[in-house]
């Protein structure tokens, strides 16, 4: 088990939704909006966190990261965990964000979206676009929209996301 795992327990355990991992800070996850130390994790530093994010990172999004500053990928811990990864460097040294993905797909009558949206389900043809900021629920609103294709009728989709969620 990688030893980063430990911290995904921790914040899971907590009811985080995203883990921080800041060079010279200790860990951090955003629970309910409110971004908050792990108790008991020290600060980290240059080799613990270059730890933590190489040994779930492939080589080749590695190899982008060192290079650019850089990398998105998912990262599986187990069968039912998984996670969003973004890779960047900030001022203090190596930083990552972590959110998690969740396993079920919720459905749009579950999010309680607009009817409006019911209508590009509908769509037999075009293209669609959904946009907003980290953590609005593009992602979720469009599992949950082709979902409700996938289950009421027979169609070709084409989605270009990087790295895939659901």
């Amino acid at each position: 088990m990688p030893a980063i795992d430990k911290l995904f327990y921790k914040m899971k355990d907590g009811g985080g939704s995203d883990m921080l991992l800041l060079e010279g800070q200790p860990p951090k996850f955003r629970q309910h909006g409110h971004v908050m130390p792990m108790l008991g994790e020290p600060v980290l530093t240059h080799a613990v966190i270059t730890g933590f994010m190489q040994e779930i990172c492939p080589a080749h999004h590695w190899d982008k990261y060192v290079k650019t500053g850089d990398a998105d990928f998912a990262y599986a811990m187990g069968a039912s965990d998984r996670f969003r990864a973004n890779y960047y460097k900030q001022v203090h040294g190596y930083a990552a964000v972590f959110r998690i993905i969740p396993v079920k797909i919720v459905t749009m009558e579950q999010l309680g979206v607009p009817q409006k949206l019911y209508e590009f389900t509908r769509l037999r043809s075009g293209l669609v676009l959904v946009t907003g900021p980290t953590g609005s629920g593009k992602s979720t609103t469009l599992a949950a929209m082709l979902n409700e294709i996938n289950e009421k009728y027979a169609r070709h989709i084409l989605t270009i996301e990087e790295p895939i969620e659901f």
